[in-house]
């Protein structure tokens, strides 16, 4: 019950939501590219990407120097549901 939880406290957030709408139009960005769709600071961006991340919404590569974010290939159902909400 706690896991389930923290998912929907994690999903309940409207600039996570604006990065995972971000993401699944974008496939692939970093945190620079997602901070300026969404009009927040990096910091900020890097914070709420972790908490997708702890939640597995959201994945990242390294390629080079550059962190690429992208959807989760096998998200939970919780998350999987709010995508297909905000698709």
């Amino acid at each position: 019950m706690k896991e389930l939880e923290r998912e929907y406290k994690a999903l309940a957030n409207g600039k996570r939501l604006a990065i995972l709408k971000y993401l699944n139009k974008a496939n692939r960005a970093s945190v620079g590219d997602i901070a300026k769709e969404i009009k927040l600071t990096l910091k900020a961006t890097s914070k709420h990407l972790g908490v997708l991340s702890s939640v597995e919404a959201v994945e990242k590569t390294k390629q080079s120097l550059l962190v690429l974010y992208y959807l989760s290939e096998k998200p939970r159902a919780t998350v999987s549901h709010f995508l297909k909400l905000i698709s």
